[in-house]
């Protein structure tokens, strides 16, 4: 059996706050291992530019009445 169908049968067995915590643990992991991109770090640097400047994509409207 691999390392995965283990993990897999395992996690069937726990109870919910116990796979809450394995899948914060997971997203730990997996953050620690993410990279930003060159070209993420430059849309940043961009959209920091628009806002500057005033230049916004997107505007939030409020309801009418509220």
């Amino acid at each position: 059996m691999s390392t995965v169908k283990e993990i897999e049968t395992a996690l069937t067995k726990l109870r919910l706050e116990e796979m809450e915590a394995v899948r914060d643990r997971l997203d730990e992991l997996i953050e620690d291992q993410l990279e930003v991109s060159e070209e993420f770090k430059a849309k940043i640097q961009r959209a920091k530019r628009e806002i500057a400047a005033g230049v916004h994509s997107r505007v939030r409207q409020p309801e009418a009445g509220r």
